[in-house]
């Protein structure tokens, strides 16, 4: 800020970070009317985050709508500022600077990385078709990717002296917290396992359609958990060597084997008598 106020820039300053405030508030408003906890918005030097916590209960729809509602804001910024340019409120040349900047900061927000809107998306429509820990591991090293990609793009300028030292911040900020995330998979996936209950009742209650799952009586529990998906309630069927099915059991038995007997490594077939 002091470099910006000494180089004549401190206007367009605030206006960036006024427009990354809107942007987190936009995600803020629609998390909030989910009935998602709000902790804290921090201002960074290269862009916001609104940190939240849904408690692990929310859809993949939920989450995508909180994502898409902060590149929403700079969409109706950068029209307003338009409208204000063709009407001759705004002088032209101000008018395109707050439109490039709404554009830069809604279009890399929608990157498909981690944590970034387009990464979330990503993560709430891949959840929809493959179970949840899959997607998180698939999540994680998919943004991990790009996230170094990007950093090869900000360094692609080295010999002729023209590095984009902002970009290869960003991108190495994402590249640490996409290795970190994928380090952690495990911990958000027993999260999400943690609270599963509501989703259950909330799926039940709604009368959802059960999404089987078929395994063989051999398979551990937390092998049979980690099939599970987000926005499905699961009914465990269990075949014996020859094919046949010996038991179904509901997915609330396979989380009190995991969690209250304590045997994630134990086979379903030793934990529950099957018929």
């Amino acid at each position: 800020m002091l470099l910006a106020v000494a180089t004549g820039y401190f206007a367009e300053l605030l206006t960036l970070f006024a427009i990354v405030l809107i942007h987190e508030l936009g995600h803020v408003v629609c998390a909030k009317s989910f009935g998602w906890n709000v902790i804290r918005i921090e201002l960074l030097p290269f862009g916001g985050v609104a940190e939240t916590d849904d408690r692990g209960r929310s859809s993949s729809f939920q989450e995508a709508a909180v994502a898409l509602a902060g590149p929403l804001q700079n969409a109706w910024m950068a029209l307003f500022a338009v409208i204000m340019g063709k009407l001759g409120l705004w002088d032209s040349q101000w008018c395109g600077y707050f439109i490039k900047a709404n554009a830069m900061i809604g279009l890399f927000n929608l990157l498909p990385i981690l944590p970034l809107d387009g990464g979330k998306v990503m993560q709430a429509l891949i959840g929809r078709w493959l179970p949840y820990y899959r997607t998180l591991v698939l999540c994680a090293l998919v943004s991990l990717l790009l996230s170094l990609l990007l950093a090869a793009a900000a360094l692609s300028g080295v010999r002729s002296g023209g590095v984009q030292l902002n970009l290869l911040a960003i991108a190495l900020f994402l590249a640490y917290s996409n290795w970190f995330g994928y380090r952690h998979v495990s911990f958000r996936f027993v999260r999400f396992l943690m609270n599963r209950e509501p989703v259950m009742e909330r799926l039940i209650d709604r009368g959802t359609l059960a999404q089987p799952i078929v395994i063989y009586r051999y398979r551990t529990i937390a092998e049979i958990v980690r099939l599970f998906m987000r926005d499905k309630y699961h009914l465990v069927y269990i075949l014996n060597d020859r094919g046949r099915i010996e038991a179904v059991l509901p997915e609330h038995k396979l989380l009190y084997a995991y969690f209250q007997l304590n045997r994630p490594g134990s086979a379903v077939s030793d934990v529950f008598v099957l018929e």
